[in-house]
């Protein structure tokens, strides 16, 4: 790093200087690239099901396998940025994005799909630890929470590109094979202006600092020592469990859509585009309930606004499966799918990114985050190969109590163990014991 790069220090401004705001936007652009390939599977699904005759065990593996890939990125790449740091990491995942992205679109059957969908979910996975463990080190203590989630906002952005993007493809005139495979195509591009613009931007000072005076890396198992383990539970158990319904619920929203007979002028083609415009309307309140967790979370505190979020979610549920009982519920089905999308970024799917990245020292920040976001993962590959599973055996009702049972759970193990990390600098929570007492000044929030 040359000796004229600017130095943020952590904690000690309420505003953002260039860099700072660079690695902000440039951390969130990743994001923006999860919560793209997010939605183009869903919307490419339905014509890859025809390409190559699908069963519903397939069409979950298709949908699960980049992220699966996920599971194992992010818990390798976490583990490497704590040890050869977050700058070259952060240029190196978003190139192999590029190339499976690529690949993906050119793949000749399932299990070429599979492999190339694997390998870019690899990619994806690594960016969640590598870029909120830079993100969170570049932040002042004042405003982290809501910078963090900013970035994390970029996957609602993601995803209504996504959907914009499938509804263009649909509409161009472009056959079944064509489409789907322009959709897996598409993220290569702004992907690779990414990792152009990652180039030039510095080391982490914190992490510089950490290594420096570092005698011996802590393991994995650190996480685990009675110090750390009820931070490991509070960062991975809920973020695994929202994931197994954002994922499960976001993924085949459009399947839902369409068992409730949303439009179409009965082609496939014409059926999706019906039920991607339906998904697409309904994903705007994912893109508000970011905007209140950007305004709250400094203001209410992460756990709070957690703990909320998973109540407004398990409601949303409840309100999906009783929709689906009646035979003109269509409009209660709508709302709940409002609700839950609404609810669901207004707490947990913003504030697990955020804790995840806080609640750790920095020598284990990248490996504890990456552990929590390969659990997460793992917990989007339960909620992606089952839903259709449990769509087929048990139908929408039954699925959709589940998925609420879920989400209560991440409440519950919310409140069991929650520390509220807003307003501290990262260096006083490294060292603070379990669980934290309150700021100066701020209630206890034990």
């Amino acid at each position: 790093m040359s000796s004229n790069t600017p130095q943020p220090t952590p904690g000690d401004e309420s505003t953002l200087n260039p860099l700072q705001r660079r690695v902000w936007f440039l951390s969130g652009l990743g994001v923006l690239l999860d919560g793209f390939d997010l939605f183009i599977i869903g919307v490419a699904l339905p014509l890859i099901t025809v390409q190559f005759a699908l069963g519903d065990f397939d069409k979950g593996m298709v949908g699960a396998a980049a992220v699966l890939g996920a599971v194992v990125g992010a818990a390798v790449m976490g583990r490497l940025a704590d040890h050869f740091g977050r700058r070259l990491l952060f240029v190196a995942d978003l190139l192999l994005f590029v190339i499976f992205a690529v690949l993906s679109a050119f793949a000749w059957d399932l299990w070429s799909l599979l492999a190339f969908r694997f390998l870019l979910g690899f990619a994806v996975g690594a960016d969640y630890p590598i870029a909120s463990s830079y993100l969170a080190e570049f932040m002042p203590s004042s405003v982290r929470g809501r910078w963090m989630v900013g970035a994390f906002s970029f996957q609602a952005i993601g995803i209504l590109l996504g959907a914009s993007l499938g509804v263009l493809i649909l509409l161009s005139g472009a056959d079944q094979d064509l489409a789907w495979r322009l959709m897996l195509g598409a993220g290569a591009l702004p992907a690779l202006v990414i990792v152009f613009l990652r180039r030039s931007i510095p080391e982490s000072p914190e992490w510089e600092q950490t290594k420096k005076a570092q005698k011996k890396h802590p393991g994995t198992r650190a996480l685990f020592a009675p110090g750390l383990r009820r931070r490991t539970i509070l960062a991975v158990v809920p973020w695994f469990l929202m994931d197994i319904m954002l994922y499960g619920v976001g993924i085949f929203t459009p399947t839902v859509l369409a068992m409730i007979s949303i439009g179409g002028d009965g082609t496939v083609i014409g059926k999706d585009i019906a039920v991607t415009a339906g998904t697409a309307a309904l994903d705007i309140f994912l893109v508000i309930g970011f905007v209140i967790a950007i305004v709250l979370v400094e203001r209410v505190g992460r756990m709070s606004l957690q703990i909320v979020g998973f109540v407004g979610a398990t409601v949303g549920l409840l309100l999906l499966a009783t929709g689906s009982l009646g035979t003109q519920s269509d409009p209660v089905i709508l709302i709940g799918f409002a609700v839950f999308n609404l609810m669901v970024n207004t707490g947990p799917n913003s504030t697990t990114f955020l804790v995840a990245a806080e609640v750790f020292p920095t020598e284990l920040r990248a490996t504890g985050a990456g552990l929590a976001a390969s659990a997460a993962k793992l917990g989007a590959v339960v909620g992606i190969i089952s839903l259709p599973l449990m769509l087929g055996s048990i139908g929408l009702a039954a699925t959709m109590y589940i998925i609420a049972g879920v989400s209560a759970l991440g409440m519950i193990v919310t409140a069991v163990f929650r520390f509220e990390t807003a307003g501290r600098e990262l260096r006083e929570v490294n060292t603070m014991p379990y669980p934290l007492p309150a700021p100066t000044g701020a209630s206890d929030d034990r």
